[in-house]
């Protein structure tokens, strides 16, 4: 049986699930993509770049390697692979310092070594390419062998996302997992396989990041899925409650 292309398999994830926005598939190439924008033209938030392509329609594709990190977080370039972990970020994460941006600090961790060990934790950070290009599933072209697909939705929408990516599986904790790191670490990072100690067949729930709470709306979550974890859930699919009993999955509301 011949697998479905990157477009059909967008197309029939956004049918099943009812999503409002595009899911967009990660990958590496080594030429700049045509008709594609750098994402620093764009924000210097690569996960609100993504969150920007998935619910606007005008975006074809954007990109970012390591000869276009100008303009970008290095926060964000760091968990792609492209830019070493500045050392300022474990002050910065955690409780700040008075030797780092004047004390300030985002209060996500309980010390600087916990940020250390959460880090080391992840393991080694490789780039996907001499660039990573994120593209709607719609657009991306034929031949290209994506890493992963990113998903947003609401909660009802998610839940259902992670209740397939359980379908096939008996391992009741590990298919669906929410992780700690920046957003774009759960929305490319770990699912894409940069991040050596990620498990390659889990997808990524959240983001947790609550730093990112000013990008999404309050209903809305996001999943990280690795291309072959979609592609298991694609075969699934109409085995699955989604079609098979879709009144469940969605259950009709009054008001």
């Amino acid at each position: 049986m011949p697998e479905e292309s990157v477009k059909r398999i967008g197309e029939r994830l956004t049918s099943a699930f009812r999503l409002n926005s595009r899911p967009i598939a990660i990958y590496g190439i080594e030429t700049v993509p045509r008709d594609a924008t750098p994402i620093r033209d764009l924000h210097r938030c690569i996960a609100e770049v993504l969150y920007r392509m998935a619910t606007e329609r005008h975006l074809n594709a954007v990109y970012t390697g390591g000869d276009t990190t100008e303009g970008c977080c290095p926060g964000g370039l760091t968990y792609l692979g492209y830019l070493e972990r500045p050392s300022f970020i474990r002050y910065f994460v955690s409780t700040g310092s008075d030797k780092v941006r004047e004390g300030a600090a985002e209060y996500l961790k309980a010390s600087p070594e916990i940020v250390d060990r959460s880090v080391a934790a992840v393991g080694k950070i490789e780039s996907i390419g001499k660039y990573l290009v994120a593209q709607p599933c719609e657009r991306v072209p034929d031949g290209i062998e994506i890493r992963s697909i990113c998903l947003f939705g609401n909660a009802e929408q998610i839940r259902n996302v992670a209740a397939l990516v359980h379908f096939g599986r008996d391992d009741p904790f590990l298919p669906v997992l929410v992780p700690w790191g920046a957003a774009c670490a759960t929305l490319i990072t770990y699912p894409a396989g940069l991040a050596s100690r990620a498990p390659r067949e889990s997808a990524f729930m959240g983001p947790q990041d609550p730093t990112f709470n000013h990008v999404l709306p309050p209903h809305c979550m996001a999943m990280g899925i690795p291309a072959l974890v979609v592609r298991k859930m694609i075969q699934n699919l109409d085995q699955s409650f989604v079609i098979r009993r879709p009144q469940v999955a969605f259950p009709q509301r009054e008001g």
